[in-house]
């Protein structure tokens, strides 16, 4: 009912709508969507209100609700069911046990706040009430599991095409972090359920800083973090720039249901600062450590790592761009 008053303000533009017509479409009773009209307003929408004329909505909060979200959304599969949290320890946590209970695929998952926000290597990621986008899309895809690692890249092209079109330039480091001036803007997180040869689900968790000032960042990440407000020098909607990135993913999505990740990968060629750098690797599960150049990655996303001793190939680790002399 909230969504359907939302619709008939907004088609009503400038001009007001009485309450008893408001009444009359949706065959409800006047004091009904006077009810609703004071829910819509403890939630931050201004809706001013004039004797003998109705109602007309002024402003919408930038807050993550699902009238809001929904609202101008060109998708049709990411984002077919929205659900907001206030509050939350991990979208993620949250996404998967939704996922194996059947949840339809599109599933996203917002919150205004996570407690226990974590990105790669179990490292715990900032997440500050209303000051970032951290969400979860649950995705069913028909590919093979091995290629469920590459999700990773899509979610990270997605956000750099969302930035290009409020006017940021991306960068993505292998694999998924977009970084500004060596800060990290963007985490990134991809888990999976799968059988040998069928993927129950994938679960993509990203973490984006958007409105978050300089001295809000803890002391402990402030030299390796940044926002798309510090970026831009003004702040971003949360809310339009959300309804970007999930039009970007589902492009991506689409794509690769049709053609394969080989597009996807040549776009994240497009956006990355890693390949032609001098790195230092520090692979995961061993104590073997080494430098070279990033020369490529492969047809699974791995990175391709030019060494005096012949190239090595990364799957999983810490790679840092070495800094120029």
């Amino acid at each position: 009912m909230r969504s359907r008053i939302l619709e008939l303000l907004r088609n009503a533009g400038n001009e007001f709508i009485s309450g008893e017509e408001i009444a009359n479409r949706l065959g409800v009773s006047r004091t009904a969507v006077w009810k609703h009209i004071k829910e819509l307003r403890a939630t931050g929408y201004d809706i001013v209100s004039q004797p003998r004329s109705g109602y007309s909505l002024t402003e919408a909060p930038d807050h993550f609700l699902p009238e809001e979200i929904k609202n101008g959304l060109k998708t049709r599969i990411i984002g077919k069911e929205i659900l907001c949290f206030d509050a939350i320890d991990s979208t993620n946590i949250e996404a998967k046990k939704l996922a194996a209970k059947g949840a339809v695929e599109g599933t996203v998952l917002v919150a205004e706040e996570q407690g226990k926000g974590r990105g790669r290597l179990e490292r715990p990621f900032f997440s500050p009430r209303g000051k970032g986008i951290w969400f979860s899309v649950i995705l069913r895809p028909k590919f093979l599991p091995q290629e469920a690692p590459k999700c990773t890249l899509l979610a990270a092209v997605a956000v750099a095409m969302a930035m290009e079109q409020f006017g940021l330039t991306a960068g993505i480091k292998w694999p998924n972090d977009i970084l500004y001036e060596g800060k990290k803007l963007v985490g990134i997180l991809t888990e999976m359920s799968a059988e040998m040869d069928r993927i129950n689900y994938v679960v993509i968790g990203t973490g984006i800083n958007v409105n978050i000032a300089a001295e809000e960042f803890p002391e402990d990440i402030r030299d390796v973090a940044t926002s798309l407000s510090i970026m831009k020098g003004e702040n971003l909607p949360r809310v339009k720039f959300f309804q970007r990135v999930m039009e970007s993913m589902e492009e991506l999505y689409l794509m690769v249901s049709e053609e394969g990740f080989a597009p996807v990968m040549e776009r994240w060629k497009k956006y990355s600062i890693t390949l032609g750098q001098e790195v230092n690797v520090i692979g995961v599960g061993t104590n073997a450590s080494f430098s070279g150049v990033a020369a490529d990655i492969d047809e699974e996303g791995a990175l391709l790592v030019d060494t005096p001793e012949g190239r090595r190939r990364v799957l999983a680790g810490d790679v840092s761009i070495r800094p120029k002399k």
